[in-house]
């Protein structure tokens, strides 16, 4: 009675390209999922990095710094006018979120940087800014030369910002908090449901510690 016939095995030289395609694969994609994170993971509100001093336009053609939101917690977030994707979102989330603030309402700025400076100029910002009932003494739309959008948002607020190959702007979606103090504080997701919520927490916790702070 003759042997079975033995199945044909995978060559090790196959076993090895397999292994290290795969590991090409989780190594592109996790370079991915890293460059759509904060460059540092902190704990719960606290301190990341001290944010650098900016100079850019708002909606109304005032030039606004680092000085001028001094003293006030501040929520951040990143759209461009023509945007199709989730910067009506965002803005909507932060138009919902500017309604909650009332009691707060000279304690808390709201700030959107446009990451479409070529195209979002203080005129356009400002017909963006009044569809959604933006007062610009306390909700701000910021534009300026491309150079300086991408240094205060990358290199100060830690956020990604890049170009589609069709030169769309592929862009950050995080709602951004800064303390009164200048520091970067933390993150949230401005797709997340519950967005609103917890960004109310977490500005009610900034408030308790500014006025803690003030009264020392």
């Amino acid at each position: 009675m003759s042997e079975p016939e033995a199945r044909p095995g995978i060559p090790r030289l196959g076993w090895a390209i397999a292994f290290l395609a795969v590991s090409m694969l989780l190594g592109v994609a996790f370079s991915n999922l890293k460059n759509t994170r904060p460059h540092v993971v902190p704990g719960h509100l606290q301190k990341i990095s001290q944010v650098p001093d900016f100079s850019l336009t708002d909606q109304t053609g005032r030039t606004i710094t680092l000085a001028d939101l001094k003293g006030k917690i501040w929520v951040a977030n990143f759209i461009f006018t023509r945007c199709k994707g989730p910067c009506p979102l965002s803005t909507l989330r932060m138009a919902e979120l500017n309604k909650r603030l009332a009691k707060a309402r000279k304690k808390v700025q709201l700030v959107s940087f446009t990451v479409d400076p070529d195209h979002d100029s203080p005129p356009v910002l400002a017909e963006y800014a009044k569809s959604s009932e933006a007062d610009p003494a306390y909700w701000q739309f910021l534009t300026g030369p491309s150079a300086d959008i991408n240094n205060i948002v990358v290199k100060g607020l830690l956020q990604p910002l890049a170009k589609e190959p069709d030169g769309t702007p592929a862009h950050s979606t995080r709602f951004v908090m800064v303390d009164a103090n200048g520091w970067l504080r933390g993150y949230q997701d401005s797709a997340d449901p519950e967005v609103l919520q917890k960004l109310m927490i977490d500005l009610g916790d900034l408030l308790r510690e500014s006025k803690t702070n003030n009264s020392k």
